[in-house]
């Protein structure tokens, strides 16, 4: 079979069904994209969820302890009057009373009925149960916030997960639209200036914005099916333009090399060429985003999904609805011209590419000393779950959750809850409850529990023989029957430990994670907070490699069937992986050093999507160029001529795609959701190293040193002039 028939194919298909496939996308995209404006609307939570003993302790609590399936909190703070004042009280139980018929509620309990534990200082909380799970409490947060009194000397804010995550899907949109405000005008001004007209320049910004509005009603459908990350609404959109508008900018600059051709030739041309390097490059984008689906937690799975859908519809826009278009316009591409763009003989690229070549060890070890040392910050890494912190400073869930949290601590607020299994009712069998009282003993002498909570607590201080004998009675059963309720339900028990060390901390987790084992015939299973995150660490540690392994084995393999190539493909992913290190040393020190703004942790799924992302952008970039230079390679056999003039010529309309994919995603770096900031920034700063530092020093230099082994192959003839199955 010819190489590119069925690119070529394609291409006679789009030309000859041109007005039938614009009519089909332009009706798919207005279906779509009403579903797509209620997308927002089903998403929920940050997307830390998993399948654990986290999970597994949560619907014991909820089943057998009667904990409510989520929670909010009203938080109370004045300067003029302290808790006891009767002017908070009133306060305090009047806003109480207004959550009486709020949707869903299942009960409010009251600052004053634990006081140890919900007051200190001026500042107090109320705890509003819900029956609900947390992302199903949209009309309960509006109802409950249209009903909180004001009051000038006493203060009530309304915070807790539900809340938090509420705000961060509104403040999410407002990035949303706000990074399009910015991100799009400076697309099209760079495509004016690659361009020079306004329809050449304005296509590829209707190709990225067709495809992300058709993800996005598709993945309303998904998102009926599970839970969907709030992150989805602006992983998607920074993907799908940054791609659409980078494809069809590639395929309108062949479309336009060809007219003189005429129209139905390029059009063929186009898909066959273009449309063959955009395939290939969309498979690389997609493999990067797959190897997130190994961590079995909801986030990465769903950003991964939804990536993987916007990488598709990407694709298919470029290779068929673009040409379809492009095939109607014919010269009319060209309409609407504002300027000429200057076209030189030899560009800057040419001369500095030159330049690198006649010095390749020099430039090269110049080069990896420039990566190297932005990667040495990376060793300082800090990690973390987002929470509170990632809202603007201006929310109120945020504010409020910092004080209850500052105010009552973590410690206390956060305890590892134990739940310890018997084989029988610890109140018939008494080896069971002898075997617990010995556990909470054991837990207590450890040098990470400060404390520890249990029915022991609140049984007269009896031990363990004497309160299995005040419970074989029929009146002690009933006397200490309120005690028994929160800690007790037949055969299993809950033990709350409070810790000495930083429940997020290390220490912390490795105590959680060896604690969850047999005790005396007791199976235990660990929740709370410190469970939570050092599964969710624990997890991603453990599957991402695997992703990793699974992304590179596939991406180099996928390289060399197309370069016909051992040395390239090992070159791209060995820069590719030397730039997202730099460029995570680089966040290291935007974020985290202070030096810029208030220092704060990175996300924990940062890294991550950076790499699932950038990884197959980056490899956009190289086969476009490495394309173009192959193809050359085989016409002369000249390896420095090829990679000369290679360079050259796509120079314009790599940098074009670069500097759009770097204002795209930049231009989340002015949004205010904390990882939506670091996500963009990480993008573009990964895109605009491998746009200068790779493609200007790195690949001249190392296809200068390397020469023809850039394009040896273990049993191929690879004879210079035979044609190897160039993409471009």
């Amino acid at each position: 079979m010819k190489k590119g028939l069925s690119f070529q194919a394609l291409g006679k298909f789009t030309y000859r069904f041109r007005v039938l496939i614009i009519t089909f996308w332009v009706l798919t995209t207005i279906l779509l994209g009403f579903f797509a404006v209620k997308l927002p609307s089903i998403l929920s939570g940050s997307g830390f969820e998993m399948d654990g003993s986290f999970s597994k302790v949560e619907n014991i609590l909820q089943e057998k302890f009667e904990q409510p399936k989520s929670s909010v909190m009203l938080v109370f703070d004045s300067e003029e009057y302290n808790p006891q004042d009767q002017k908070y009280k009133d306060f305090v139980l009047n806003s109480i009373e207004q959550m009486d018929d709020v949707q869903d509620v299942v009960g409010v309990q009251s600052p004053y009925a634990t006081p140890e534990k919900t007051i200190k200082d001026s500042v107090s909380f109320a705890t509003i149960q819900f029956d609900k799970s947390f992302g199903d409490l949209k009309t309960s947060i509006e109802q409950i916030r249209d009903r909180l009194p004001e009051d000038k000397e006493i203060s009530v804010s309304l915070t807790g997960g539900p809340v938090i995550a509420e705000d961060m899907n509104t403040a999410s949109q407002h990035d949303l639209a706000r990074a399009e405000a910015i991100g799009i005008p400076a697309a099209l001004v760079i495509l004016l200036l690659a361009f020079g007209g306004l329809i050449a320049a304005g296509l590829p910004i209707i190709v990225g914005v067709i495809s992300v509005v058709s993800s996005l009603g598709l993945l309303y459908f998904y998102g009926q099916e599970t839970n969907v990350s709030i992150f989805l609404l602006n992983v998607v959109p920074m993907i799908g333009l940054a791609l659409g508008i980078d494809f069809a900018l590639l395929l309108v600059n062949r479309f336009r090399e060809e007219l003189h051709r005429g129209i139905e030739k390029a059009t063929i041309i186009s898909v066959q060429t273009a449309g063959r390097s955009i395939a290939f490059s969309g498979l690389c984008v997609f493999l990067g985003l797959s190897g997130m689906l190994l961590i079995n937690i909801d986030i990465f799975k769903t950003v991964a999904i939804g990536g993987m859908v916007v990488v598709i519809l990407s694709v298919l826009n470029a290779i068929t609805f673009l040409p379809a278009i492009l095939a109607v316009l014919g010269d009319r591409v060209n309409a609407l011209k504002l300027f000429k763009p200057k076209e030189n003989g030899k560009s800057v690229w040419h001369s500095f590419a030159a330049f690198v070549m006649k010095r390749p060890v020099i430039m090269a070890i110049t080069a990896a000393c420039i990566l190297g040392l932005s990667v040495t910050p990376v060793k300082d890494m800090k990690l973390s779950i987002p929470e509170a912190e990632a809202l603007p400073p201006e929310y109120e869930s945020r504010t409020a959750f910092e004080k209850f949290e500052k105010t009552f601590g973590e410690d206390e607020l956060y305890p590892v809850l134990i739940v310890a299994e018997s084989n029988d009712s610890y109140t018939t069998n008494k080896e069971s409850l002898l075997a617990l009282e010995k556990l909470v003993k054991n837990l207590e002498n450890e040098k990470e529990v400060a404390k520890t909570e249990s029915i022991f607590n609140y049984t007269n201080q009896l031990n363990g023989s004497e309160l299995y004998d005040v419970l074989q009675t029929e009146q002690g059963m009933q006397q200490l029957s309120p005690a028994l309720k929160p800690f007790i339900n037949k055969e299993t028990a809950v033990i709350r430990a409070y810790l000495s060390v930083d429940v997020t901390g290390d220490e912390a987790k490795q105590f959680v994670k060896e604690w969850e084992d047999e005790h005396d015939g007791l199976s235990l299973t660990i929740g709370g907070v410190t469970k939570f995150n050092q599964e969710i660490f624990d997890e991603i540690i453990e599957k991402a490699p695997y992703g990793l392994a699974i992304v590179l084995i596939t991406t180099l393999f996928i390289l060399m069937i197309a370069f016909r190539s051992v040395f390239i493909p090992i070159k791209a992913i060995f820069m590719n992986m030397l730039s997202l290190a730099a460029t995570f040393g680089i966040l290291v020190w935007i974020f985290q050093s202070g030096v810029l703004m208030d220092p704060v942790e990175i996300g924990l799924m940062i890294p991550v999507f950076t790499f699932g992302i950038v990884f197959g952008l980056s490899m956009d970039y190289e086969v476009f160029l490495i394309s173009r230079i192959q193809e050359i390679y085989e016409e002369s056999g000249d390896n420095d001529h090829a990679t000369l003039l290679g360079l050259t010529s796509t120079s314009k309309i790599i940098t074009s795609a670069a500097a759009i994919m770097i204002v795209i995603t930049g231009s989340f770096a002015f949004t205010n959701v904390m990882p939506v900031k670091q996500i963009g920034i990480a993008i573009a700063l990964a895109i605009f190293i491998d746009a200068t530092i790779v493609r200007m020093i790195f690949v001249p230099s190392l296809m200068k040193l390397l020469g023809d082994w850039n394009w040896w192959m273990p049993f191929s003839k690879n004879k210079k002039n035979k044609n190897r199955g160039a993409l471009s």
